[in-house]
């Protein structure tokens, strides 16, 4: 593509985009912070999904300060069903990294702001590109998709090590007199027509410049490498009932789905599930259960893995006064469920549980 056309396709691109740009909360501000936690939750999470979120979060923590102050337990409720955990555990990290260094605000320059917990190429680009205007270029899976129909690029967009030859190829095309606009194009150019599936070659402001379409092999891009098979995990959790109470743990805040609270338990081992689950509550509790009835199996699904869950109703074998010295547990009511961040199988469980309850009283 000679300068001319890259010219042209910058200023076909960003005209198209802002006619046809979606209304979206974070679009409408140009409050560093607010575009910094919408491009976090973006993060492989659809934008429908994201709106919500994003408004209460916002108005719960509308400022570093105010997040950075936040205790984690706070920050994970409001993260609760968004998933990928560690977002939000990074943001929190960073904003009282910034409060310790005497900021309040976002670093203006990409080499502070990546010092970041959590700030890698995606988001130090995002962010100091649309809030502060410097040209780096933007390479998300919508980007990729953009990219290898334009370039009829052969590279697999999820192969290990593919994302310098994107970066190369959205740095061609970024209009550095405008990267905010620039970026926000071409990913949405992605979302709203250059779709994976049955692109809307007709309504693309730069279909002359793609060579896929030219060729009319759209559905041969992008290459992608057949990923492993997504193993599944065999667990079992326990709902540990004391009177009108049930006893749960909260996960190491280090880790999968660190900080947030379960029913205790672990993965099935050689013993049957229920021999498998009163060994797990006991390594993990300190007490000793008698599994008495299946309660619920369900399943959820993860990036790296399958989860299938089978729920077990247990009843201490002696009466439990104390637990061992552990703050990260508590026995609650099922009426206390919405005030602790939970991950989503175990509100799949929720149910069931509440059922329990129900007909027991």
């Amino acid at each position: 593509m000679n300068l001319l056309s890259k010219k042209s396709f910058k200023d076909k691109l960003n005209t198209w985009y802002i006619a046809n740009k979606r209304n979206l909360p974070w679009r409408e501000t140009k409050n560093p912070y607010h575009i910094w936690v919408s491009e976090v939750m973006l993060q492989q999470t659809q934008v429908i999904t994201v709106i919500d979120y994003f408004n209460r979060f916002i108005d719960y923590f509308p400022d570093i300060k105010t997040l950075s102050q936040a205790d984690l337990q706070a920050v994970l409720k409001h993260w609760e069903g968004l998933g990928y955990y560690s977002r939000a555990r990074n943001l929190h990290r960073a904003a009282r990294q910034l409060i310790e260094d005497n900021r309040f605000d976002v670093p203006d320059t990409p080499e502070e702001f990546r010092k970041l917990m959590g700030v890698g190429d995606y988001i130090n680009a995002a962010v100091q590109s649309i809030a502060f205007g410097h040209a780096l270029a933007v390479v998300d899976g919508n980007v990729k998709r953009v990219l290898s129909r334009v370039f009829m690029m052969d590279m697999p967009v999820n192969q290990s090590g593919a994302h310098a030859a994107f970066y190369d190829k959205a740095s061609l095309l970024l209009d550095e007199n405008d990267p905010s606009t620039s970026n926000q194009a071409m990913m949405e150019l992605g979302a709203l027509v250059c779709k994976p599936k049955r692109p809307l070659c007709g309504a693309c402001p730069v279909s002359r410049f793609c060579k896929a379409f030219k060729n009319k092999r759209t559905d041969e891009y992008p290459k992608r490498v057949t990923p492993r098979k997504i193993p599944t995990r065999q667990m079992v959790a326990g709902l540990i009932v004391k009177n009108d109470q049930f006893l749960i743990v909260q996960r190491e805040e280090h880790g999968f789905l660190g900080g947030m609270w379960e029913l205790p338990g672990g993965p099935v081992t050689i013993e049957s599930p229920e021999e498998s689950l009163a060994s797990a509550v006991k390594k993990r509790t300190g007490i000793s259960v008698t599994v008495t009835a299946h309660l619920t199996h369900v399943g959820h699904a993860y990036t790296h893995f399958k989860l299938k869950l089978s729920v077990y109703l247990c009843h201490p074998v002696s009466p439990v006064t104390r637990l061992t010295a552990d703050a990260n547990r508590t026995w609650i009511h099922p009426k206390d469920i919405p005030e602790y961040p939970f991950h989503k199988a175990m509100h799949k469980c929720f149910p069931k549980v509440i059922d329990y309850f129900r007909k027991a009283s």
